[in-house]
């Protein structure tokens, strides 16, 4: 089963960490937002492998986009 891993709020990426086909732990780092002059990083809620990373370095993403799935 996929897991979406969705933005909490409006930010900007500042790091992707992770790629697809990369294998993740719960508690990892997959990406590292920017909002209001602080980092925010985005952990992984399960453990599987990153199916695809939705977001760029720079994209400004809006709460409820997706950043990246995990099966």
């Amino acid at each position: 089963m996929a897991e979406d891993v969705r933005a909490e709020m409006v930010s900007t990426v500042y790091q992707v960490v992770v790629s697809a086909g990369e294998d993740v732990n719960e508690g990892d780092t997959l990406v590292i937002l920017e909002s209001m002059k602080m980092e925010i990083p985005v952990l992984a809620e399960v453990a599987g492998t990153v199916t695809s990373v939705d977001v760029k370095v720079g994209d400004v993403i809006q709460q409820g986009d997706l950043i990246a799935t995990i099966s």
